[in-house]
């Protein structure tokens, strides 16, 4: 029993010993408020050169689909598959007998004519020379020949024309080459029936110029501004693996497409010794050399959230988000558009983090 109580006086006392001992103050500790530095920088007017790599498509520098003209069946092909043809070659023959006759109708409509104008200029030169006798001939009958002199002219020039036109499309059952160039395509054999009504999607036959080739690449807007005409672009062609290929800029479309954003751009390449095909693709390197007068900043400075891409100006002490488009980029520094200015203060090194209207002390 003694041992019990001396075992609850001494839990009691050392409880009031640690409560004496917790009663103690402690010092006051000073927490130091944690100071936030940000790093400053300009919006400068500097180019941004960038080199970048763009998808393009070799093409023929001529092309064209044949199509029947007029109505009728395939006599004759002369050239296949790969064929070489020049300017001016007959590529196929066509027959049309109704065509024909008609030509030879038209041609003896025409010698009928010439001559009953013949006829009628002959008894018309007659009677003038009559008339210069007083009373031979009458006024009216002088003016009736006359009047059929001009019409019997007026017949024979349209019998002509329509002759002329005969021929003319008599002359479209012979297909004759456009150009100098190879045949990619053909679609028809002896004894076909092809007609001009646009009833086969198929072109009779397919003619390309390959000895001299079209690259087309399409150059972003904002790139398109820096480049210059006849400037000079490499490429490379998936075709031959770590060969490059070099050319000047031939044409320009002058117009973007608002679509994509992007204008035409085509260089020529020659092709004479048939290594090359229309339809290759290939990589272009662009380097552009920037706008002189774009505005820059560095890349660290642009925040790009899922709504907006803008930059953290400090106008009066505090920031303030504006809003911008980017445009040429290299390894530090991004062209932007906006509603900024050169010379103003930005933040490096933003985030989305940093809210609007933080105080900043310029120094």
């Amino acid at each position: 029993m003694n041992i019990k109580k001396r075992s609850i006086i001494s839990f009691i006392i050392a409880i009031t010993c640690c409560a004496c001992g917790g009663s103690g103050e402690q010092p006051k500790k000073e927490t130091a408020a944690a100071v936030v530095q940000y790093q400053t920088g300009r919006v400068e007017r500097t180019p941004v050169e960038q080199v970048v790599k763009l998808p393009a498509q070799l093409a023929a520098f001529e092309e064209v689909s044949i199509f029947p003209k007029v109505n009728g069946y395939v006599k004759t092909v002369k050239v296949d598959i790969g064929s070489a043809v020049r300017k001016g070659q007959l590529l196929m023959e066509l027959e049309a007998p109704e065509m024909e006759q008609a030509n030879i109708q038209a041609k003896e409509k025409y010698a009928r004519s010439v001559s009953d104008y013949t006829i009628s200029k002959e008894n018309y030169e007659r009677l003038l020379q009559a008339s210069r006798t007083k009373g031979a001939v009458s006024p009216m009958d002088l003016a009736s020949a006359r009047a059929k002199v001009n019409a019997d002219s007026t017949v024979s020039n349209a019998e002509k024309a329509s002759w002329q036109m005969q021929q003319t499309i008599l002359s479209y059952l012979q297909v004759i080459a456009p150009f100098d160039g190879i045949i990619t395509e053909r679609n028809v054999h002896p004894g076909a029936l092809v007609s001009a009504e646009g009833k086969s999607n198929k072109p009779m036959l397919e003619l390309r110029q390959v000895s001299h080739l079209r690259l087309q690449v399409d150059i972003p807007e904002r790139m398109a501004a820096t480049i210059s005409n006849q400037q000079e672009l490499s490429f490379y062609l998936s075709a031959f693996p770590g060969k490059k290929w070099t050319s000047r800029i031939s044409r320009r479309s002058n117009t973007v497409n608002m679509q994509y954003q992007t204008e035409r751009v085509e260089l020529d390449v020659n092709n004479e010794n048939g290594r090359l095909s229309p339809g290759m693709y290939a990589d272009v390197i662009l380097n552009s050399k920037g706008n002189a007068d774009a505005l820059t900043v560095p890349r660290s400075a642009v925040v790009t959230s899922t709504q907006r891409k803008y930059i953290l100006c400090i106008r009066r002490g505090k920031t303030v988000k504006v809003d911008v488009t980017t445009g040429n980029e290299s390894a530090d520094r991004v062209e932007i558009m906006g509603d900024l200015q050169a010379g103003e203060d930005i933040l490096l090194n933003a985030n989305e983090e940093i809210k609007e209207g933080v105080s900043i002390v310029i120094k």
